[in-house]
Formats: C-alpha cells, sequence, structure tokens
C-alpha cells in the first residue's frame, strides 16, 4: 500500500507538472499518449487507495493564468470531460437515448457574450473558474459574427482552433525561429496575445459547440446548433446517434480524420435532450451529460537507432529519433521530432531501446514511450561541440525546459538555412542545389556568401572533382543558376530571409511598389504599415533587415549578379483577378501544387488552404472524391473542377 501511496506521489507531481508547463506557457514535456496513461495509473490508484492529493490532476479541472491580460471569473465552472477510448463503454454510456457525436476541436476553449446584437466580450476558460479576458483578440477572429440578430444577452461557448493549413504557413514566416509545435499551441498563444494585431495575422477560427445563455427556450442541443448556425456562428460538425447507429458514425469520424484540416484529437458524445442531461448534475470535475472520445492511437513498437541533433539557423540544435521503419495510420514512418533535450531525458532515450511510436492526432509521429527504459543501455547524451562548427555547445535551462544552443555566430549550419532557404522553389529556384550539395560547398569555402552562388563557375576545377559530381553535374548546376539568376523582386525579397516576411508577404509588397527594388528596399514603416497584411512587428524587422549595413553589402553585391524583372502588369488586366481557388488531391499537369499556386498568383488570383464561402473553385481532378473539401464544396455550391477545366479556363 505504501508503494501504491508513493507512486500516487510520483505521478501527481509530474503530471502537474506536465499540465502547467502545457496549459500555462504552451510547451510540452510529454506526449498527449504517456500523459494519457500515465493519467488512468494515477486515477486508478486513487481508487484503491482512497488518497487523493490537493494537486492531484484528478481533481482539479485546470490551473491559474499567468499572462498580464485582465482575468474575469466565469458565471459557472466549466468543467473539463470524463473520456473513454472503448467505442461500447461509449455506446454504454449512451443508452437508450439519442445523441449528438462531435469533433473535439484541439484549441482554446473561447466563452463571447453578446449585448444588444453586438459582441462585448470574450473570455478564455482559464482553470474552469477564472479566466482571461481576450475581447480585441476576438473581434480579429476570421469567422467570428461581431453582431448578431438577436438582441438579448447571448453567452456562446465553443473552440479557437488555427487549421494545419494556417499553421504551416505560419510556421513557414518564422522559419527555423517557429516557437510553436503544434496548431494548439499556436492558438494559444495567438489568442493570448497583447497584441491584437498579432492574433489577427493568425488566421485564428471559432466554432460553437454550445449555447450557455439567452435565446428561445430549446429542448434539443441540435436545436441550439441549428439556431447558432442561424445567428451567423459556424458551429462544430455534428452527427445524431443512438447506440445503433453510434459505432459507424465513430469509425466515419475517424476515416476523416487524415483529412480534416482542422486540428482535432477525438470526439464528444453529448446528451441531445437538454432537460435531461442537466438532470444528472456533474461530479467535481466532470459534467454528467456528456463525454469524450479520446482516440484508440494505432501504436507501433519498433527500435530506436539513433538521436539526430539537427542545428538550425537560431543556433537551436534539435533532437530527432531516428528508427526503424513502421507503418502508422496507412504510411511508413522511421522518424519523429523529440523536441528538446527535456522530453529525450524523461523518455531515458537509449541507442537500441524498444519504444513504441504513434501518430498525435494521426497526422505527427511521437513517441509515446521507451520500453527498455532503465535497462542499462547508455544513454543518448546531447552533444559536447556543434554536429557542423565543432564549437562548444550549450545546455540552457528555460522554465525548466532544457535545450541544446550552438552559440558560435559564424557556425555554418546557420549559413546552410539561409543558403537552402535562397535556392528554395518559391525564391530563387536553383535545382540541384540540395542542403547536402550547400553543405559541401560551405565547407569546401566555395560559398561564404549568398552572391558567391552565380560564382560557381570560378570553382570549375574543385567541384568537377567532388564526389558526385562530375562535367555534367556541374553544367547543369551552373545552367540552373544563371537561369535563376533571371528573376523578379518578390522571389528576390522572400529569399533574402527577412524576418517575417513569406512568400506571400513578399509578392503583396513587391505589387505595392510595382515590382520597383529601390522602392522596396526603401519604404519606411508607415508605408510598409499601408500594406494589407503587414503589421507593426513585421515592418520594423524589415526595416532593421536594410538598415542593416551588411545586409545592405550582401543585396548589392546579388543586384550585380541577377537580371531583375521589373515590369509590372495591372492586376485588374489579369483574368484571374479576384478569384479564390483551394487545390487539393494529386496533380498530373503542374509538377507540385506550389507551381500551381504560382500560376494563379501570377494571374491575379488567391489560393486558399481550405474551402469557405469565399472560395470561388476547387481544383481537384478527383471531383467525385468523398473528401471533406469536395463535401464541403458541395454543400456551399463551389465549383469543382479538374486541371483541364482551369488550365480552360486560363487559355
Amino acid at each position: 500500500m505504501e508503494e501504491k501511496k508513493q507512486r500516487i506521489r510520483e505521478l501527481t507531481e509530474l503530471l502537474d507538472q506536465a499540465a502547467r508547463e502545457y496549459y500555462q506557457k504552451d510547451r510540452e514535456i510529454m506526449s498527449n499518449a504517456e500523459y494519457d496513461s500515465l493519467y488512468d495509473e494515477l486515477q486508478r490508484l486513487e481508487e484503491e487507495t482512497g488518497l487523493v492529493l490537493s494537486a492531484s490532476p484528478t481533481a482539479r479541472v485546470g490551473y491559474e493564468v499567468v499572462s498580464s491580460l485582465p482575468k474575469q471569473r466565469h458565471p459557472s465552472p466549466m468543467l473539463s470531460l470524463d473520456k473513454t477510448k472503448d467505442v461500447s463503454e461509449l455506446a454504454g454510456w449512451l443508452g437508450d437515448m439519442e445523441g449528438l457525436l462531435s469533433w473535439k476541436l484541439d484549441g482554446l476553449t473561447v466563452v463571447l457574450t453578446y449585448e444588444d446584437g453586438a459582441l462585448s466580450g470574450a473570455v478564455t476558460r482559464g482553470d474552469g473558474v477564472t479566466g482571461e479576458v481576450i475581447t480585441p483578440n476576438a473581434r480579429t477572429f476570421v469567422n467570428i459574427p461581431l453582431s448578431i440578430p438577436e438582441k438579448g444577452r447571448v453567452t456562446v461557448r465553443g473552440e479557437a482552433v488555427i487549421s494545419y493549413p494556417d499553421f504551416e504557413r505560419i510556421n513557414e514566416q518564422f522559419g527555423e525561429e517557429a516557437v510553436y509545435k503544434n496548431p494548439r499551441n499556436l492558438c494559444s498563444g495567438s489568442v493570448r496575445q497583447l497584441n491584437s494585431e498579432i492574433t489577427a495575422r493568425r488566421h485564428v477560427r471559432f466554432f460553437a459547440f454550445s449555447l450557455a445563455e439567452g435565446g428561445p427556450g430549446f429542448s434539443r442541443r441540435g436545436e441550439q446548433l441549428s439556431w447558432l448556425r442561424a445567428q451567423g456562428f459556424q458551429t462544430v460538425e455534428t452527427v445524431s446517434v443512438t447506440r445503433e447507429t453510434l459505432a459507424d458514425a465513430v469509425a466515419d469520424f475517424e476515416k476523416r480524420i487524415a483529412d480534416f484540416e482542422i486540428p482535432s484529437d477525438g470526439l464528444v458524445l453529448i446528451y441531445d435532450d437538454i432537460e435531461y442531461g442537466r438532470s444528472l448534475g456533474s461530479t467535481a470535475k466532470f459534467p454528467r451529460d456528456s463525454i469524450a472520445f479520446k482516440w484508440q492511437d494505432e501504436m507501433a513498437e519498433t527500435t530506436l537507432r539513433e538521436i539526430l541533433w539537427n542545428p538550425s539557423r537560431t543556433g537551436l540544435i534539435n533532437p530527432i529519433a531516428v528508427f526503424d521503419p513502421v507503418e502508422l495510420e496507412g504510411t511508413t514512418v522511421s522518424r519523429a521530432s523529440v523536441h528538446n533535450l527535456s522530453i529525450v531525458e524523461g523518455l531515458q532515450l537509449a541507442e537500441g531501446d524498444r519504444i513504441l511510436v504513434y501518430k498525435a492526432n494521426m497526422i505527427i509521429p511521437q513517441i509515446d514511450r521507451n520500453l527498455s527504459a532503465g535497462e542499462g543501455h547508455e544513454p543518448c547524451r546531447p552533444p559536447e561541440s556543434c554536429p557542423v562548427c565543432g564549437s562548444g555547445t550549450q545546455i540552457r535551462d528555460e522554465n525548466g525546459i532544457r535545450t541544446v544552443y550552438c552559440p558560435n555566430p559564424s557556425c555554418p549550419a546557420k549559413k546552410i538555412k539561409s543558403f537552402t532557404h535562397f535556392v528554395s522553389r518559391n525564391a530563387l529556384n536553383i535545382e540541384g542545389l540540395s542542403e547536402a550539395t550547400l553543405e559541401k560547398f560551405i565547407a569546401a569555402g566555395i560559398l561564404h556568401a549568398l552572391p558567391d552562388l552565380f560564382r560557381l563557375s570560378e570553382h570549375r576545377e574543385e567541384i568537377i572533382t567532388m564526389e558526385g559530381f562530375g562535367e555534367k553535374s556541374f553544367d547543369n548546376l551552373t545552367a540552373a543558376a544563371e537561369k535563376a539568376s533571371h528573376t523578379d523582386p518578390a522571389r528576390l525579397l522572400y529569399g533574402l530571409g527577412v524576418p517575417g516576411i513569406g512568400a506571400a508577404n513578399a509578392r503583396m509588397i513587391a505589387a505595392a511598389c510595382r515590382n520597383q527594388w529601390e522602392k522596396i528596399q526603401n519604404l519606411d514603416e508607415q508605408e510598409l504599415l499601408s500594406i494589407e497584411g503587414i503589421g507593426e512587428i513585421m515592418a520594423r524587422d524589415f526595416r532593421s533587415f536594410f538598415d542593416d549595413p551588411e545586409n545592405r553589402r550582401v543585396t548589392g553585391e546579388l543586384l550585380k549578379a541577377l537580371t531583375l524583372d521589373e515590369s509590372y502588369e495591372e492586376k485588374d488586366s489579369l483574368p484571374l483577378q479576384g478569384k479564390t481557388f483551394v487545390i487539393t488531391g494529386s496533380l498530373d499537369k503542374f509538377a507540385n501544387r506550389d507551381e500551381a499556386k504560382e500560376r494563379i498568383l501570377s494571374l491575379g488570383g488567391k489560393v486558399a488552404g481550405s474551402v469557405s464561402k469565399k472560395t470561388d473553385y476547387l481544383i481537384n481532378n478527383d471531383i467525385h472524391s468523398g473528401s471533406s473539401k469536395n463535401k464541403k464544396a458541395k454543400e456551399l455550391g463551389i465549383p469543382i473542377i479538374t486541371e483541364d477545366d482551369f488550365l480552360e479556363m486560363i487559355k
């Protein structure tokens, strides 16, 4: 019994720390699957012993918020949901009642209040009792109604989320400096910004899931959601179920999770009969009218071969687990990010260990646990020197999270990432210059600065004698560099790696300056702020970049090597002006989606990541597929066209 009590103390302390990192600092020190497993173990031991500590996550709803945002108490506690991973248990819970099954969105729960038809307040869930007031930020959510037809007091609960396409777009802008590891953390950080302008740039969306106060009296949850949609809210997707139809409905959701663009960590089942649900009351922690279904993650056992330490252009050295390939959710997986040194140490990873891996939310490869932990294998140690430059590394501890850094400002890894970005498809697009090739050239002293990419012919003899190179390879490479030297201002601006300036921002800035490079690099902050999508931080970083003498020098050298096409065509005369496209599925006529996207943008159109009312066309060669994008397009009456249809359109 004493051993069980000691284990309770250990688990309580560990889970308490994990929850504080997750909710207060948007950091993860363990995987979701590991947290759930330890939580279940703790709950079982508490039931066996009767011992529940005050800090136990089974007795607490959440944690006190720790930002400088104003705080506000909720009229009634916002409880978390009990959970199961067993469909039969879910069916037993539903019994003979009718229920609504919906996605359990993985974002940040927000409560909106409307007075006299206007949005008057927005508060995060916080610790379930007290939340943070984020009203200015909520007003920037892309799909939120600022006013509704109903004039009485209305309170709506829902989930603020960032889609996977938007997460990838924002990470592209951050580059190697990305702070957030998944959409949920990015959303939490975005919603709780002190500057609402930053929130506005993050494309946060809100999906309502319940009406807490106001509106006509309803007897069914489904009626509530229909009313909310009539008021202008987007609501979570729901399906009506009984005990007999529940398993098929769960299977349908599970089948669609891979193509679902909004992060989801499971499903929610709630009684459709509102009064029946209320009559059940709640426990100290869970309401009894609803329950969460967590995905039964497909696990695979494999052998850890090594931890790679991957330096970035910021100096952070990221651990990557490499293991024997396994099949997960229909794809072959052999690598997983371990995020930081704390997680490597927590899992006690060692080469040769047997590990369990899975895909978080069926998408992101993660290590669940180390089956060989503590068996005496030599643990993986962080590198004492940078794998690229050999400089001594630093171990940094920020709020209990240990990370590895290379402090050398001249580390070639930092150059490699800058070179890789410059030659990438959306920048100068120099074919044949992989990161491995760039690394060889930098190590050989052929490349010191970006202009050297257009002086490769000066190193002919040295390059053709390198392993993997010859006369033909050299000729192809120099021809690609020559072709890439004929470029436009938007590609150059993006390729320079100005902080915060992604490919789309670069195109907007170039268009605002009518493609005149001299005008672009001399824009002042006020001029930048007048351009759509450019905020104060981006404007300040842009100006700082071009005010730096070394950046000016490098840019000047590049301009001598480049032929810059500064011609400009008025957008109004372009055939796709004002049209928004979404691209999905495999392509035949274009090499990839980026090439198709570039064609659309060059003709004045826009490309979005998800189908909405603003979409004009969905491009999908399989127009009869049952994908979520096709279904959404059909619901909204948006034409689904093939590549051939698109090419005919722009002929």
